[in-house]
This record gives C-alpha cells, structure tokens and sequence, in this order.
C-alpha cells in the first residue's frame, strides 16, 4: 500500500486536499499579476509555497541553479510547514483519532501554464510540441522535485492526451519511485480540454502503475460528479476530484470571468455527491478558499 491509499485509509476511505492557494496568496494581498504566476512568492515572499518551472525562472533572469534552489526550496518549505502543524498537534494532545498526518505534493503543472497564455485551458500549444518535447521539458524539474522529498506528485491542469502520456513516460523513464496523480483539466462532463474524451485520457493513465491516482481538477463544479463515474468505469484507480469556485478564467485578459460561482454552502452539498459517487480525494483549486475546504471537511467528516 503506497502512502496516498494509507492517507485515504486513515481518513475513513476520502481525503481532503487542499484549496486554491494562489487565491490566497490574492487574499493576503500579493500580487502575482507576472508570467511566473505565484511562483514569484518563492522570491519575494518565501514562506508561501507554490510550485513553479525551471523555463520559467530563466526566462525571468535566474540562473538554472537559482531556479532549481528555489523549486527544492518550495518542496522543503512545505514540509517544514507540515511538520510544525504536526507537532502543534502532537504537543497538544489532540492528534489522535482528529487528525491524519499532511502529505506534501510536489505540484508539476502543464506546459500551458509556463507559457502563461491560457493554453492550459485549451490544450493547444501549437503544432510543433511533440512527445519528447513536453518530456524535455517536465524532465529535469521532475528529478529536482523528487529529490527534493515530497510524498507525492502532483501533475495536475493537464489539458491533453499528448502531455499525459509525456508525463506517464517520463515517470518510467526516471524510475520515478515517489507515487503521482495526475489529473485533467475539463470543460465539461465528457471531455477534457483539449476537446478529446475523458474516457480516452483516462485509458492512457491507467495503464501506468506509477500513477496512483487519475481525477479532474481546476473545472467546473456542476460537472465534477459524470465526469466521476466516467473514470470509475475505466479504472480502479483512486478518483481525485478539485474543482474551482465555476468562474472562468480569461487567458488573454488575465483575469476571473464572475459567472456562476459556488458558494461554499454549495460545494458542501456537492461534496456528498462526489464522495457517493466514488471519490476518494476531494479538495478545491483556483478562487476556492479555506472555507472551502473547511466545508468539504464538515460534510466528509459527517459520513463517516
């Protein structure tokens, strides 16, 4: 049993993941209007964590080494954060039988993303991106990630089937031993961003047994639950689930389009519905918050 199935086991057979941490970074009022996103925190303010590419350090004028300092510091940042939270608890006397022990994931985000142009809600990232280049690409800020020591990868927002398998491969090719979900991003109930079917992205995953998990994340809430038993019917894989708050994003205008938002109260009710319908790791992304996650929380602890 991997560390993901003992976290999902501790907690009753459904997990908690945690919310859209860029929006919170918005809500302490950082300003992360800049290609590297929250990635920039690791500069300027580097006691909040976000995972960021080694293209994208360079191209904002760090050296390989710089960047490659500041993704292991990410990693370690986290943990050092965990770990404090742990021993809070266990020097309180409340841990046992109300807490499981954090996992920390190192986020590998799209290739879109690094582009900053929204791609990553389209999957088109031009006709000249091969296989082997997305390998290039995600190659050596895997290795750094894993050798920083997280428990789990996170690929996550992939917006189509060319990356997936990029990812996939690269986890063979590096014997990748820290275990990885990996997740789309989706328009609806039945396809994933790039336009091709979830049912047929999720057949490219399943096959891997370095991938633990396969889900959906930063996608509406009100499809979260079809698009479930799609990849129930095609796996028997852990199902991980972390829609956003339902606002979409403007690539080119760089900013949250205001149309059919989630309240928190909402996303609790939905919570019950995913969890019956077979999730098993549910959490929140872009513009969820941590009352979000305090929702979701209620209701998973209220099922068991």
């Amino acid at each position: 049993m991997n560390v993901l199935d003992e976290l999902i086991k501790s907690a009753g057979g459904c997990a908690v993941i945690d919310g859209g941490l860029a929006t919170q970074l918005e809500n302490h009022g950082v300003n992360i209007n800049h290609p590297l996103w929250s990635a920039l925190c690791l500069i300027t303010h580097p006691h909040i964590i976000k995972q960021a590419t080694l293209p994208g350090f360079t191209s904002n004028g760090l050296s390989i080494e710089e960047g490659e300092s500041l993704l292991r510091k990410s990693v370690k940042l986290a943990c050092e954060a965990r770990d404090s939270f742990w021993e809070t608890l266990h020097n309180a006397s409340v841990r046992n039988g109300k807490y499981c022990r954090a996992l920390v994931a190192a986020s590998v985000g799209s290739y879109g993303a690094y582009l900053a142009d929204g791609s990553e809600y389209s999957g088109d990232y031009g006709s000249d991106i091969t296989l082997d280049k997305l390998k290039d690409f995600h190659r050596r800020r895997l290795k750094v990630l894993v050798e920083a020591g997280p428990d789990l990868l996170a690929f996550e927002t992939i917006p189509n089937k060319l990356e997936a398998q990029a990812c996939i491969e690269l986890l063979e090719e590096e014997n990748i031993q820290v275990p990885a979900w990996l997740c789309f991003s989706s328009t609806d109930s039945i396809y994933i961003s790039s336009g091709e079917t979830i049912q047929e992205c999720i057949n490219v995953v399943k096959r891997s047994e370095k991938v633990v998990a396969v889900g959906v994340n930063c996608s509406p809430p009100e499809f979260i639950e079809d698009a479930i038993e799609i990849i129930r019917k095609e796996t028997d894989k852990a199902v991980v689930v972390y829609p956003n708050s339902g606002e979409k994003w403007d690539g080119k205008a760089k900013q949250w389009l205001h149309s059919n938002c989630f309240s928190d109260g909402q996303f609790g009710v939905l919570v019950k519905r995913w969890r019956e319908a077979g999730a098993k790791l549910i959490g929140g992304c872009c513009r969820t918050t941590p009352a979000t996650i305090e929702a979701i929380c209620k209701v998973l602890k209220e099922q068991q």
